[in-house]
């Protein structure tokens, strides 16, 4: 499976962000049950899988484990894997980290830190072109305090801009790159902007949902919801995942 095969699929993703507190008292054994579920109900209505790393992490070898038969399971099913690190590290640190999730897992992608400069990041461009991956470089994240340093001035443009048309270098030309960018679907006119300077790179653009982000519609955006569509409600439940899936997409396909 190459990852660009995600483009062609309904431009939704499922975000995992596992939150064990309410999955009962054998936490990790529902919660397997419940995500391979989810896969399988919600896997046509998908163009990928995003695993939030840094949940998996908490949990220790169990959820290190827990994120390996994930990740296989969705690949299994068809579905298009992301691993939301957030990794950037420069030299043999920048090949571990995409030997670790890249190499490791061929075809899928992986997000990175652009703040150690695209040095740093060109360990990860090769990996993803040798394994028929993609990545995906934090731009303009969905967060209110991003602006910090985001929308700095640079040469006459916001710090995410100049980034981006750096970025729309880098990587295979069209129709789409393996060099992608993130982009928050709670800054919709970064999202155009972006767009506009960098034409064949995909967009992941979380903070659908929860983060009060609406679905953005165009050719390469990968609407990413988590909390809205992994716990609809709050809470594990199949039927309120569809029903939100299915919400999702009539606002982002006609």
């Amino acid at each position: 499976m190459d990852f660009l095969e995600a483009l062609s699929r309904p431009p939704l993703v499922l975000g995992v962000d596992p939150r064990p507190e309410l999955h009962g008292p054998e936490p990790l054994a529902h919660l397997r049950r419940y995500a391979l579920g989810l896969f399988e109900a919600l896997g046509k209505r998908l163009a990928a899988v995003k695993f939030q790393l840094a949940f998996f992490e908490a949990l220790g070898p169990e959820g290190m484990a827990l994120l390996e038969e994930l990740a296989s399971g969705a690949r299994v099913m068809g579905l298009p894997v992301i691993f939301d690190g957030k990794r950037g590290d420069i030299g043999s640190t920048a090949e571990a980290y995409a030997a670790a999730y890249l190499r490791r897992f061929p075809g899928s992608a992986l997000t990175l830190n652009p703040y150690l400069g695209l040095e740093a990041l060109r360990p990860f461009f090769r990996a993803a072109q040798e394994t028929g991956g993609a990545v995906f470089v934090l731009a303009k994240t969905s967060n209110p305090g991003s602006g910090f340093l985001q929308d700095l001035d640079v040469a006459g443009r916001p710090l995410y801009l100049y980034l981006a048309e750096a970025l729309a270098g880098e990587g295979e030309a069209g129709p789409w790159s393996r060099v992608g960018m993130v982009v928050g679907a709670t800054y919709p006119e970064a999202v155009a902007a972006v767009r506009r300077v960098a034409p064949h790179a995909p967009l992941l653009l979380p903070g659908v949902g929860a983060q009060g982000g609406s679905p953005v519609r165009g050719p390469g955006l990968l609407n990413a919801a988590s909390r809205a569509l992994f716990y609809p409600g709050g809470r594990p439940d199949l039927e309120g995942a569809i029903r939100a899936a299915e919400g999702f997409l009539e606002a982002l396909v006609e």
